[in-house]
């Protein structure tokens, strides 16, 4: 019997196939995903379902369709898509869907992210919550299963042509100089949609030459895992960079919602860099609208929003809250360490494809290499995020704070220390593992390496 307790997080549901959870749970939270959208009376009667290239998301997929249907809603099936897909189907075309991922996860994981119409977010405090209380019932059998009419057949829809057409709507790449690109795909959701939205023979041709990394789609993940946040999975698009010549490297995580990006000499860009360099230019077109970004960005991300004329607006991680400060401020873009990228031309949701876009459009219209471009973007010395097995996490946590008495305190999300010579750190627990979260950011290399070091040490002792 599935514990949907231990596989529903605080954004979507995430667990190993068929350990945690399988069909019988997927068609489950099908019905129950129904029964929310019905009890909250969100219109159309139709729910999108998409799945990436994971061997169980087919599977998965029909079940949940199933229970939608049992539940008495129809279903729309795009099959194959990348996560952003299924936001820009739930945009345009109005209506809540299920997008089946295990995002970066390793081979065995699969999960779902489920989304309102105009691809608001359903998340622990949104709905999520009240999907698994009502899917636990149903397989535990203290609510019926629905018995409705037989479900009519679910209708197919091919959404990559919309989908690419309408990003290359949003940034104009063809006028930019040519670029060489290597693209690091993982074997994920990025091989299918890179070659649709910038070399589409229907769509005008584009100066760019893409170099193709495991673009075949294949959720074993045979070469690496997708997740490029571990430094470990971007050494071959490094590699490939250096070694032909690139102006740039991008790598996509496994259903490409988030886009990394290295320079011509394959060394990393940062999350905050390209957050800071879209913000310009969003804040160009809109001026004096506000800019999200979450509390890991650094500090240069504020600074260089309110040098532009724009207002900069502090969240939480996670991109349940992200979307919903967008939404409630009707913010122009967001960015999140994790390289996540928030856009209010895509219903205020992320898609890593239109920030990669938005780096080539920027590079592409000036003469600078990425490496200098971007060094106008990072002004901080970052530790990236540190992560340290705890049993207590609010004792460790308060025994930190107790340590530095003359440090400002911020309780946005975790901890979050800031000192009077600009170094900061921000330690929060996971929502998933007993796991705590550092990231350090200080105005020179050494002041972040020694608070580093001295706050690991008072975590790990």
């Amino acid at each position: 019997m599935s514990d949907l307790s231990q596989i529903v997080k605080a954004y979507d549901v995430r667990g190993t196939v068929p350990d945690q959870w399988d069909e019988r749970a997927a068609e489950a939270l099908g019905a129950a995903l129904a029964h929310l959208l019905d009890t909250t009376g969100e219109p159309g009667e139709a729910v999108l379902v998409a799945h990436d290239m994971r061997a169980t998301g087919p599977g998965l997929a029909a079940a949940f369709a199933r229970g939608v249907q049992a539940a008495g809603r129809s279903v729309i099936e795009i099959g194959l898509a990348s996560t952003d897909m299924l936001y820009y189907a739930s945009g345009s075309l109005g209506l809540p869907g299920a997008m089946f991922t295990a995002s970066h996860n390793p081979a065995q994981y699969n999960g779902i992210k489920m989304c309102r119409s105009g691809a608001r977010p359903i998340g622990q405090d949104s709905g999520l919550a009240e999907i698994r209380d009502r899917a636990q019932a149903l397989l535990d059998g203290t609510v019926a299963r629905p018995t409705g009419q037989p479900p009519r057949p679910a209708q197919r829809r091919d959404v990559l042509p919309e989908y690419a057409a309408h990003l290359r709507k949003l940034v104009d790449l063809s006028t930019v100089r040519p670029l060489k690109v290597v693209v690091d795909a993982g074997n994920g959701m990025g091989g299918y949609t890179v070659p649709s939205v910038l070399g589409d023979a229907a769509l005008p041709a584009l100066p760019l030459e893409i170099v193709p990394l495991y673009f075949e789609l294949d959720g074993t993940f045979p070469n690496h895992e997708a997740n490029p946040l571990d430094p470990a999975n971007l050494v071959d698009l490094q590699e490939a960079v250096r070694a032909h010549g690139a102006d740039l490297g991008l790598a996509f995580d496994g259903d490409a919602d988030r886009c990394f990006v290295v320079d011509e000499h394959g060394e990393p860009v940062s999350p905050s860099a390209i957050t800071a360099l879209v913000a310009t230019r969003e804040l160009a077109k809109h001026p004096g609208s506000t800019v999200i970004h979450n509390l890991i960005c650094s500090g240069a991300v504020p600074e260089i929003i309110r040098e532009h004329g724009g207002e900069p607006l502090v969240a939480r991680v996670g991109h349940s809250f992200i979307k919903a400060e967008m939404a409630r401020t009707n913010a122009v873009f967001g960015g999140e360490h994790s390289a996540h990228y928030y856009f209010r031309d895509f219903w205020f949701a992320d898609t890593g494809m239109l920030a990669a876009m938005h780096t080539l459009a920027v590079l592409g219209g000036q003469a600078l290499p990425l490496s200098d471009l971007a060094a106008e973007y990072e002004r901080y010395v970052a530790s990236g995020e540190i992560n340290s097995t705890v049993r207590d996490q609010a004792a460790k946590v308060a025994e930190v704070r107790a340590a530095y008495p003359e440090a400002s305190v911020d309780e946005l999300d975790g901890l979050t220390l800031r000192f009077p010579d600009g170094a900061w750190f921000n330690l929060r627990a996971s929502n998933t593992e007993p796991l705590l979260r550092l990231n350090v950011e200080a105005p020179s290399r050494e002041r972040m390496i020694s608070l580093r070091d001295e706050v690991l040490d008072r975590v790990r002792r």
